[in-house]
C-alpha cells in the first residue's frame, strides 16, 4: 500500500498569521517606558537604558538599551531584543537595527517564533525594503517541546541561507539539509517551499514509497493544483517496476452547499494474468458528494465504478470486499424524518457471484409523530419502501431471495406512559402494520422457484409494559433495582415462505433485544403469537464515579405460531435466559460480560466477555467471543475466538503497540500485529507488521509491512510492503 501525503495538508486552512509589515503613518509618535532617558539636542538622538519598551504604532520593541535616532527614524536595540510585529510574531535577538520606518534592518543571533509555533534560527538576519529577509546560516523546526539529549529540535532543516520573500510567501533555500536526533537524513543543493502562511499552493507534496505482487516497487509523486478558491486537483502518478505508470487523478470542489469530489485510477497492465480476458486495461472511478438544500433536507452520493474486481485491492487503492454505490435524500425536522436511496451492490469478492447482488431502486424510510396528544398518548406513523432486483435467485439455509422484490410496509404506532403514586411506570402500546410485497423467483426451498406473487397482510399488536424502579441510597452510592414486566399480543406472521428475506438476516437475542416489541432486525420478518417478557435491571452508581449495572431475563411464547427457529435462542415455549454485567470501578478499568443460556442452564450458546485497562504506561484489552451455530442466521458453524490488543508507552514519545485475533475452534489466528510508534508535538511515526489469515484451510497468509513519518507543517510519507 502507498502511504500518500494526504491531500489535506496542501489545502487545510490553517491558523497562521501573515507576516506582513505594516509600516506605521506618518506623524506616528515613538512611545518609551524606562528605566532612564537621555536626549541630545544637537544630533536628536535619544538612549533608553533599563527596562526599554518603545511602542512605535502596531510594534513593541523591547531591550536593555535602545538608541533611536530622530532623523532617520532608526532604533538600534541591544541586550536581549524582542520585536513583537503587529500579526504576533516574536523576534528575539542579541542586537537589531531598524531602519526606514522598520521597512529594513538587520539582528545577529536571531530568533523568530511565529504563531504556528515554528521557529527559526539564525546566525545573521537582513531585512529589506520590499520584504525580503535573508537569513544566514538557517534552520526552520515545528518542535517546541521535542528535543535531543543535547538540546537540539528532534527535527530540523539546516541552510546555509534561506531568502523569505513575504510579498510572494517563498522561501527559498541553499543547501538544506534534513536533521533528525541531529542526523542528517537527507541534502538537497536548492530549494523551494511556501512560508507558513499559506494555505494552499500548487505543487509537488512527499513522495511516498510501497510494494506488492501486482506491480512491483513502486514510487508516488503527488501533484497539488490549485483551481482556484474553491477547487483543486491532485495528480498521484506511481511509477512501478512491473506495470509502468498507474495513473491516479483526483478533482475536488467546494460549492456554498457542500462540495464533491471525483477520483479515477487506471493502468494498463504490462505483465501478469490478473486482468479481465478482454482488455489489459484496468482501473476504477469513485466519488462522493454531499449538498446541504435547506436547515431540513441534504442530498448527496457515493459511487464505485471498478473493471474488475481486483483492481483496487491488488493495485493497493481499497481493500473493500463489496463497494456500494448510492444517491440519497434525507429530511429531519423537530418531529419526521425521510430518506430515499438508490442504492446498488457491487462485489470485489471472487468467492461471490454479482449475479445475486441487488440493486435497489428505490429504498425509502418515513417517520413522522404528531405534536397533539391522541388518547392521552403519542401516535406516530412509519413507512418503509423498496424495489430491489438481482439477476440470479439464489438460497442459504432458510434464506431466500429472488430476482425481483417490491416492499411497502406502513405502521400506526401509539404508546402512554403512565407513572402511579408507588412509582410504577406503565406504558400501554399498540401497532397496526399493513405490508405489500409482490416478489418473482423466489426459491420455494425444494429447487424450483415461486411465480410472481402478489401478498397483502395486516399484522395488528398490542401490549403493556410495565416497571417499578427502587431506589436506594447508601454511603457509597446509590442502587436502582428495576423489575419489568412486558405482555405483547400480535397476529401469527403469514406467508413468510412467499416472501424474501432481505433485511431481516442476522438476529442477535440478548439482553438489549429482550424487551423489544419486534425483534427482527428488519421488516421482511414479524414476529407474531403472543409472549411475556420478563426480566430484572440493576445499577449501582458509586459516589467516585465508577458503576454497576446488570441484567437478566427471559420471553415466553404464550400463544400462536413462534416466528423464530430453533436455535435461535426463541424459537421454543420459553427463551434462552440472556442476561449481562458491566463493571466499571474506575475509569482505567472496565468489564463486561453477556451470556445467552438454555433455561435449565445445561449449555451456553452465546457468551461474550471482554476488559479493558490502563495501568500508567501500560493500556490493553482483551476479549472472548463464542457463539453457537445458527443455521437459520447463515452460521453453520460454531465461533469461538479470543482477541487482544495491547499498548506500553515506554517513554513519553515511544510506545510498544500490537494486537491479535485466534481461533479457538481451528487453532489458528486470523490476525496478528505488532508495531512501534513515536509521537510528538511536531512529529510522528509508526511502523507496523501485520499478518491476515485469508485462507483457513491452506493458512495462507497477507503479510504487511508499513512505516510512515509525519513532520508538522512540512508533510507526512511512508512506504508499506506485501511480505
Amino acid at each position: 500500500m502507498l502511504l500518500a501525503a494526504p491531500l489535506s495538508q496542501a489545502i487545510v486552512k490553517k491558523e497562521f498569521v501573515n507576516p506582513v509589515l505594516k509600516t506605521p503613518v506618518a506623524g506616528t509618535r515613538v512611545d518609551v517606558v524606562a528605566d532612564r532617558i537621555t536626549f541630545e539636542g544637537k544630533s536628536k538622538v535619544a538612549t533608553a537604558t533599563g527596562t526599554v519598551r518603545i511602542t512605535y504604532g502596531p510594534y513593541i520593541l523591547i531591550a536593555t538599551k535602545v538608541v533611536y535616532d530622530q532623523d532617520d527614524g532608526s532604533f538600534k536595540a541591544n541586550g536581549s531584543v524582542e520585536l513583537r510585529e503587529p500579526n504576533g510574531n516574536i523576534l528575539q535577538a542579541e542586537t537589531a537595527d531598524l531602519h526606514n520606518k522598520f521597512k529594513e534592518g538587520f539582528a545577529r543571533h536571531l530568533r523568530a517564533l511565529l504563531t504556528n509555533d515554528v521557529t527559526i534560527t539564525a546566525e545573521y538576519a537582513r531585512r529589506q525594503e520590499g520584504g525580503i529577509t535573508i537569513y544566514e546560516h538557517a534552520s526552520y523546526t515545528a518542535c517546541k517541546d521535542c528535543s535531543t539529549d543535547g538540546g537540539a529540535p528532534l527535527w530540523e532543516i539546516t541552510t546555509t541561507k534561506t531568502v523569505h520573500d513575504e510579498k510572494a510567501k517563498n522561501l527559498y533555500h541553499t543547501n538544506p539539509t534534513l536533521r533528525i536526533g541531529g542526523v542528517p537524513v537527507g541534502w538537497l543543493p536548492y530549494a523551494s517551499m511556501p512560508d507558513p502562511t499559506v494555505k494552499r499552493r500548487s505543487g509537488f507534496l512527499l513522495p511516498s514509497f510501497g510494494s506488492g505482487g501486482a506491480y512491483g516497487f513502486g514510487v508516488t509523486t503527488p501533484y497539488f493544483q490549485e483551481l482556484g478558491p474553491s477547487a483543486d486537483l491532485t495528480f498521484r502518478p506511481m511509477w512501478t517496476t512491473k506495470q509502468g505508470p498507474v495513473a491516479d487523478v483526483e478533482f475536488r470542489q467546494r460549492l456554498n452547499s457542500g462540495s464533491y469530489n471525483v477520483r479515477g485510477y487506471g493502468v494498463y497492465q504490462l505483465s501478469g494474468t490478473d486482468y479481465p480476458s478482454d482488455s489489459r486495461w484496468r482501473g476504477a472511478v469513485t466519488t462522493e458528494g454531499g449538498f446541504r438544500l435547506n436547515d431540513t433536507w441534504d442530498w448527496g452520493w457515493d459511487g464505485t465504478l471498478v473493471s474488475d474486481k481486483t483492481f483496487l485491492d491488488k493495485y493497493d487503492f481499497d481493500d473493500r470486499d463489496l463497494a456500494t454505490s448510492k444517491v440519497y435524500l434525507t429530511g429531519m425536522d423537530d418531529r419526521s424524518y425521510f430518506s430515499a436511496q438508490a442504492l446498488h451492490f457491487r462485489t470485489l469478492s471472487l468467492e461471490q457471484d454479482q449475479g445475486t447482488m441487488p440493486m435497489a431502486l428505490p429504498y425509502i424510510n418515513s417517520e413522522y409523530t404528531l405534536d397533539q396528544a391522541v388518547l392521552g398518548g403519542e401516535l406516530s406513523f412509519d413507512v418503509s419502501a423498496y424495489s430491489l432486483s438481482r439477476d440470479d435467485p439464489y438460497f442459504f439455509s432458510t434464506i431466500n431471495h429472488g430476482t425481483d422484490q417490491t416492499r411497502a410496509v406502513t405502521n400506526v404506532n401509539w404508546q402512554r406512559q403512565m407513572t402511579t403514586g408507588a412509582g410504577q411506570v406503565i406504558t400501554p402500546f399498540a401497532k397496526l402494520r399493513s405490508d405489500l410485497y409482490i416478489t418473482n423467483n423466489v426459491p420455494n426451498g425444494v429447487g424450483g422457484f415461486q411465480d410472481e406473487e402478489v401478498i397483502g397482510r395486516v399484522l395488528p399488536s398490542a401490549g403493556i409494559d410495565v416497571r417499578w424502579p427502587f431506589i436506594a441510597s447508601s454511603d457509597y452510592g446509590q442502587s436502582i433495582l428495576t423489575p419489568v414486566f412486558q405482555a405483547i399480543a400480535a397476529t401469527n406472521e403469514t406467508d413468510e415462505d412467499q416472501i424474501g428475506n432481505e433485511d431481516a438476516i442476522s438476529l442477535n437475542f440478548d439482553n438489549s433485544s429482550l424487551f423489544l416489541h419486534d425483534r427482527f432486525t428488519g421488516q421482511d420478518r414479524y414476529e407474531g403469537g403472543s409472549r411475556a417478557n420478563i426480566g430484572l435491571l440493576y445499577s449501582f452508581l458509586a459516589d467516585n464515579g465508577g458503576f454497576v449495572r446488570m441484567s437478566l431475563g427471559e420471553s415466553f411464547h404464550i400463544a400462536g405460531e413462534n416466528s423464530f427457529d430453533l436455535g435461535s435462542g426463541l424459537g421454543g415455549s420459553k427463551s434462552d435466559l440472556v442476561g449481562a454485567i458491566v463493571f466499571q470501578p474506575w475509569d482505567n478499568l472496565g468489564l463486561s460480560y453477556q451470556a445467552r443460556v438454555e433455561e435449565d442452564l445445561s449449555s451456553i450458546n452465546v457468551q461474550e466477555a471482554f476488559a479493558n485497562f490502563t495501568l500508567d504506561r501500560f493500556s490493553g484489552s482483551l476479549g472472548y467471543v463464542y457463539l453457537n451455530s445458527e443455521p437459520s442466521a447463515g452460521r453453520d458453524e460454531t465461533i469461538e475466538q479470543i482477541e487482544s490488543d495491547a499498548s506500553f508507552r515506554f517513554t513519553e514519545a515511544w510506545s510498544l503497540f500490537g494486537g491479535f485475533k485466534y481461533n479457538l475452534a481451528d487453532e489458528t489466528f486470523l490476525s496478528k500485529s505488532i508495531g512501534i510508534a513515536f509521537d510528538c508535538d511536531c512529529m510522528s511515526a509508526k511502523l507496523t507488521y501485520s499478518e491476515t489469515n485469508t485462507d483457513y484451510v491452506d493458512d495462507e497468509k497477507d503479510r504487511a509491512l508499513k512505516l510512515s513519518v509525519e513532520l508538522r507543517t512540512i508533510g507526512r510519507t511512508g512506504f508499506s510492503a506485501g511480505l
